[in-house]
């Protein structure tokens, strides 16, 4: 037998060497591709982007999410579209998607990317936002969407508009279900803000973000009405007037962080409760500072952002349309780390009245709460609903109802607290015990009453006083007597429609007491399609 010549490995390792082997070709291809992807928009858009102060698609989603977190989809999508007449074929076709993490929580995240067709929606760009809202809602995942883009891609007509409906009909199944975040980043016009409308939180960027309609040629050419793209569908416009816009920040980073605040809240979906943050500030705390708050006079008005300011944790308030329906303060804190919903009635903005405007705010932020398992702490100083021509004619007793039947329908702990006025059917919308809140209290100061005492003095001794030798006086007299024994909470605790009346400067201990205490509660709904609310 001949001796066998073995090959040493080494030689066997140079020789495929010197043939690439085919994967790296493939791999070669694959980077090119995704740089491709990568840089799909021009130069000139690039520079365009950035010449108005926004950031790209992809540099916002670095921005939000934590580094190195993100995993995008669809990266090399194309539109497919042959006969609409676009032969550019950009690969991610001007939305990019995916998911990652926000302070180690997961979420999803489309991106539209105005470099590439002014991220108008196409047929490939709608089913890559299909893609990523249902995962979302099926591992039960906040959805974050980054709007900048023209509306529908014309060039594919219908279908675009067949596109939107299917992210339409996805924004409603996962309504009350995750948490849907919309920030607009630059235009959102025709039926593209629609979907935003549908989602829970609505972010804007002053001087950036427009959302509209119909633009401002358009309303020229249909009613003659002249007006600027800022005044029509602008940040301050949609935060002040429309009661769109929920937040507005002045640059896009600053409404990123701000994005990451809310987003620091809010459980990631209907069946968990929301993250609670160890904190320093003691829940045995006292608030002296409650004590010297109320004015003498029940006519004066003092600020009931201080109210909430001193009794939440670190003073700190995250306030949900800061700039619309100023009579109610809404929005998100902490009692002991525990994520809680504020709403109080703001005496500073006409005394604190309930009007149409306060009473859709104050309705879908109780609703909100209530889908996502906060709990709310109702602060009430309310003389009772506005009156007027307009109001009356404009809907307060639909838009009221509203209110009401969101304080009625939600299981989340409630917990009401009186601070002073408490007048007429306000009072009972506002969280009342007798429409389920579980703890009311009272300060001393809490005025408990079908109407105010002049009000009611007019009405019970009208023809008293029109007798009367000295209507002034008599008036005056009247009106201490009624005080006296109706303006308190004492009438309301002997009932048991007050569980107590507190010192003010234990309210922060009493409403955390009753949070910890509530905790465990349990409470089911009648069986049934949906509510009938009066829209």
């Amino acid at each position: 037998m001949g001796a066998r010549i073995r090959t040493p490995w080494r030689a066997i390792g140079s020789l495929a060497a010197m043939s690439e082997h085919p994967m790296t070709q493939r791999l070669a291809e694959l980077a090119e591709r995704k740089q491709e992807a990568l840089h799909a928009g021009s130069e000139r858009s690039v520079e365009r982007q950035h010449s108005k102060g926004k950031m790209l698609a992809r540099e916002r989603i670095d921005y939000l999410l934590d580094e190195g977190s993100f995993h995008e989809l669809d990266m090399l999508a194309r539109h497919r579209a042959h006969e609409s007449g676009i032969e550019e074929r950009p690969y991610t076709d001007g939305v990019i998607t995916g998911w990652g993490t926000i302070d180690g929580r997961k979420v999803f995240v489309f991106s539209q990317d105005f470099t590439v067709f002014g991220g108008a929606l196409g047929e490939v760009f709608a089913e890559k936002i299909h893609k990523v809202m249902d995962l979302a809602l099926s591992v039960g995942a906040p959805l974050i969407g980054l709007n900048d883009g023209a509306g529908a891609r014309i060039q594919e007509g219908v279908v675009s508009l067949a596109s939107y409906g299917g992210i339409f009909h996805r924004n409603v199944q996962a309504s009350g279900v995750t948490p849907q975040i919309s920030v607009i980043l630059g235009p959102c016009a025709g039926g593209a803000v629609y979907s935003p409308a549908m989602t829970d939180f609505i972010f804007m960027v002053d001087q950036t973000s427009h959302m509209f309609i119909t633009g401002p040629d358009v309303v020229k050419t249909v009613t003659g009405e002249e007006v600027t793209l800022e005044e029509l569908g602008g940040a301050k416009s949609h935060a002040t007037k429309s009661g769109v816009a929920t937040f507005v920040s002045p640059d896009e980073q600053s409404c990123l962080d701000d994005v990451k605040y809310l987003f620091s809240f809010l459980p990631s979906n209907n069946l968990e409760t929301p993250p609670e943050l160890p904190v320093d500030d003691d829940p045995m705390r006292l608030c002296p500072e409650l004590v010297d708050i109320m004015p003498a006079s029940p006519n004066i008005p003092y600020d009931m952002k201080k109210v909430i300011a001193a009794v939440v944790d670190d003073g700190d308030f995250f306030e949900y349309f800061p700039r619309w329906a100023g009579s109610i303060v809404c929005g998100f804190s902490r009692l002991n780390g525990q994520t809680v919903g504020i709403i109080g009635n703001q005496p500073m903005m006409l005394a604190g009245v309930l009007d149409i405007e306060s009473a859709e705010k104050g309705a879908r932020f109780v609703r909100t709460c209530d889908a996502f398992n906060i709990p709310l702490v109702t602060f009430v100083d309310v003389p009772g609903f506005l009156p007027g021509v307009d109001q009356e004619y404009g809907g307060i007793i639909r838009h009221g109802a509203k209110l009401l039947y969101a304080f009625c329908e939600a299981t989340v702990p409630r917990i009401q607290v009186i601070t002073r006025k408490a007048y007429g059917g306000a009072y009972v919308v506002m969280n009342s015990k007798s429409i389920g809140a579980d703890l009311a209290f009272a300060w001393p100061s809490a005025e408990l009453a079908v109407m105010g005492p002049q009000g009611a003095v007019e009405i019970l001794y009208k023809r008293e006083l029109q007798n009367a030798a000295d209507p002034v006086a008599r008036r005056a007299e009247l009106v201490d007597d009624y005080t006296e024994r109706f303006a308190n909470p004492y009438a309301a605790a002997e009932r048991g429609f007050v569980d107590d009346v507190i010192d003010p400067a234990e309210t922060r201990i009493k409403v955390i007491a009753g949070l910890e205490m509530l905790k465990s509660k349990r409470e089911e709904l009648p069986h049934r399609k949906h509510g009938n609310i009066p829209l």
